[in-house]
């Protein structure tokens, strides 16, 4: 080898080991203090109760705080403003504590715009008092233990199916993000893609995953395939959902979307997919997450799983929205970005549609 080599060799490595130091398993306080609220108040996607001892000492804990006076409003913002599922958590990373207080970090413009009607600064005074009425903080820190062990298990388990520079490649952006995954051990089988931008600092993209124990073996992460699909999915929200912000791809595809919706709304709807931007990023994201999968070394029986796994859940279209971003990744001379690509995302799901009226009608001979 001659010392050119050598030398591009040691900065792939240095960039390599860059890369893999800026993934580290958190826990967050303020991901805790939302999710166990949440659950107090009765949001059902925080009731999962899946973290066995952890759970019973949510429960030994919180109870006695059902009539908090946080508690009713907050369940009327659930009601009102549809403030539940990841609306919780795109709240809670835009939370820190400080010295004891728990203070709202960033602008509101930033954030999750179910809130964007609620008295931010009211909301977190009342979370202040309920922080400080529950002894809050004493709990956290009673757990540190078995948080510290769980984020072990998840680094040595899950983190190795994840490789963080395909996300740049794939969709063709810089990668000027700082990835951040965080467990919620309150939020059993709910796993959310938040992102925050604070002022001064890079793009912040979340993957909190949820925490829940085999029921057979008691223990959570082992099989970290298991999980290692989720975190590879929650991390391609933060650049697909960001590309509806874009009118021109609004305009694409708006109508497909609700039509897609009309297609299977009883199943979208369990799915909590109630929306036609949802279910078109949804899409998007688990056909993308099935590219990975081929790039990245997955067996074809873990390929096909996830592809039946898809179709089951209702989006009957992945096959074909799959081979369109096949084709996207070999053809990125002409498609720099996945932006690019997007009349041709439209054009396919369109298609679909057309083809399974066509379908429909052949059977009712219409």
């Amino acid at each position: 080898m001659n010392r050119k080599s050598i030398i591009i060799t040691a900065l792939l490595l240095v960039f390599t080991l860059r890369v893999g130091a800026q993934i580290k398993v958190e826990v967050s306080e303020t991901v805790e203090l939302m999710g166990i609220l949440s659950r107090t108040a009765g949001f059902r996607e925080y009731c999962m109760d899946m973290a066995g001892q952890y759970t019973k000492d949510t429960e030994a804990c919180f109870a006695p705080y059902k009539s908090h006076p946080i508690i009713a409003y907050y369940q009327g913002l659930h009601d009102n403003q549809s403030i539940s599922y990841d609306a919780v958590m795109s709240m809670a990373i835009h939370l820190e504590v400080d010295k004891g207080e728990v203070k709202f970090l960033g602008e509101k413009s930033d954030f999750d715009k179910r809130w964007k009607d609620v008295d931010t600064d009211d909301f977190v005074g009342r979370l202040n008092q309920f922080y400080k009425d529950t002894r809050f903080h004493e709990f956290f820190e009673q757990h540190r233990t078995f948080y510290e062990g769980a984020m072990r298990t998840y680094e040595a388990n899950v983190m190795q199916y994840f490789h963080q520079g395909w996300y740049a490649r794939f969709y063709g952006t810089e990668p000027t993000e700082k990835f951040r995954v965080v467990i919620g051990f309150t939020n059993g089988g709910g796993n959310y893609g938040p992102s925050r931008q604070l002022s001064g600092q890079p793009k912040e993209v979340f993957a909190i995953a949820g925490y829940y124990m085999d029921p057979q073996t008691g223990k959570a992460y082992e099989k970290g395939l298991d999980y290692a699909s989720t975190l590879i999915h929650e991390f391609n929200h933060s650049f697909v959902n960001p590309l509806l912000n874009d009118d021109s791809n609004i305009a694409l595809l708006k109508d497909i979307g609700q039509n897609l919706l009309k297609l299977s709304p009883i199943g979208m709807q369990r799915q909590n997919y109630a929306q036609w931007s949802i279910v078109v990023n949804e899409s998007v994201v688990r056909a993308a997450v099935i590219i990975y999968m081929l790039d990245n070394g997955f067996s074809a029986e873990q390929i096909q799983h996830e592809m039946f796994d898809n179709v089951c859940r209702d989006f009957r279209w992945m096959p074909e929205l799959v081979t369109a971003l096949r084709t996207y990744a070999g053809s990125r001379e002409q498609y720099k970005s996945l932006n690019d690509y997007y009349p041709e995302i439209a054009r396919c799901l369109g298609k679909y549609l057309e083809d399974e009226k066509e379908r429909i009608g052949k059977a009712l001979n219409f």
